[in-house]
């Protein structure tokens, strides 16, 4: 997209420093990395990224309207609502991919947003290794709205922390050392002392929370949540001690309703050039007629999973929960990267954190999926090279 940037990269790029990059993570954090690490990252020019801004906030705008909570309330399941709920979420993730226009420019696409953390600190450790080594020149930042790691490390910290002793906080997961995303759990204990604890380690007496160490029970104040509560349904939740809609004394960095509120459930009410027209199936009265420029995607999925493709109205005719999926205008993907063995698309998370006392979410960060398949996932990029998750580096 920066064609300089990009043949420079390419003609300096190596197996051994690839390696090492990957290497190097995964001996800083301790862990494996699981999911797959592209060669590159994307360079970014200036005009993409005031398309990416704007776009972002084209979705922001919705959020702050006032009635917003009462038109996403039946988007929470009755037996997942949590307590205490906050005023607005304290993450924000929006996903577009890299298309382009009649006029062959390239434009952002929604495909997806959560109200839900992302990678935000491994992201951060990810762009020091591509500067590290890469060398990435100096006027390329994955970074938004500050100046160095240093200064978004101390804002994420203020963020997570809310002014408890590390020792309290806690980053909250069903299982955290076998989740995918452990490498961002290690790299946020690395940047905040908050440590990783599994659902099965807490301990709820009245209405305090505990978690053990040692033998000794350590009270917590604050939840970093990262738990996928879809994921409840598949792993004997009933075993747990303290379940997440039980009415703890705990504060809530990111509080679990906004998971449901701000997702898949809230495309058909959005509205901008950037945003793929997209409907409630059960409140379609006339399917189009050119479905094959459709797809069908389930609310309460996730990576690509039970997304529907190739539309007919036979497969139409098997859903039954049709409140439970979204008709969407297909988003064709335009090849934006010259890899050294051909044509990559590109899809970009722009990531947020909104502070409780602000009136608007601030956009600090992001994350960037490489592919050659049809879809981002990494089941749809099996044994291929110059795809999988990078970040966007940006002019």
């Amino acid at each position: 997209m920066i064609p300089e940037m990009r043949q420079w990269f390419n003609a300096k790029f190596s197996d051994t420093d690839y390696t090492f990059l990957k290497a190097d993570l995964e001996k800083r954090y301790g862990t494996k990395i699981p999911f797959r690490l592209a060669e590159t990252p994307l360079f970014i020019p200036l005009d993409v990224k005031t398309q990416l801004i704007e776009a972002g906030n084209d979705v922001i705008r919705f959020l702050l309207r006032p009635d917003f909570k009462e038109l996403t309330d039946r988007a929470v399941p009755p037996q997942y609502k949590v307590p205490n709920e906050s005023a607005h979420p304290m993450f924000l993730a929006i996903d577009f991919a890299l298309s382009s226009n009649e006029a062959g420019e390239i434009i952002p696409q929604l495909i997806e947003l959560q109200g839900f953390p992302s990678l935000f600190a491994f992201q951060d450790a990810l762009g020091q290794q591509h500067r590290k080594v890469y060398s990435i020149p100096d006027n390329y930042t994955w970074l938004f709205n500050h100046t160095n790691s240093e200064d978004y490390t101390r804002f994420l910290n203020s963020v997570l922390l809310g002014g408890h002793d590390p020792k309290e906080v806690i980053l909250l997961d069903i299982d955290p050392i076998n989740q995918a995303t452990y490498v961002d759990f290690k790299a946020t204990q690395e940047k905040s002392g908050i440590r990783p604890i599994g659902l099965e380690q807490l301990i709820l007496s009245g209405k305090k929370l505990f978690y053990q160490e040692n033998g000794i029970n350590i009270p917590i104040k604050r939840i970093y949540n990262r738990v996928i509560v879809d994921e409840l349904d598949r792993c004997q939740a009933d075993r747990f001690k303290f379940h997440l809609w039980e009415d703890a004394d705990i504060e809530w960095a990111g509080h679990p309703n906004w998971f449901y509120r701000i997702s898949k459930f809230i495309m058909p009410y959005l509205k901008g050039p950037a945003i793929p027209p997209s409907w409630f199936l059960n409140e379609l009265k006339n399917l189009p007629s050119d479905l094959e420029n459709y797809v069908l995607k389930p609310l309460y999925s996730f990576s690509g999973s039970g997304v529907i493709f190739n539309l007919t109205l036979e497969k139409i005719s098997t859903i039954v929960d049709t409140e439970n999926y979204i008709l969407q205008k297909k988003v064709h993907y335009q090849p934006v990267l010259k890899s050294l063995d051909g044509l990559v698309k590109a899809e970009i998370r722009l990531l947020y954190i909104w502070e409780e006392e602000s009136k608007l979410p601030l956009l600090v960060t992001n994350l960037c999926r490489l592919s050659k398949g049809d879809m981002i996932g990494v089941k749809f990029n099996l044994n291929k090279s110059w795809v999988g998750g990078t970040l966007a580096l940006f002019e």
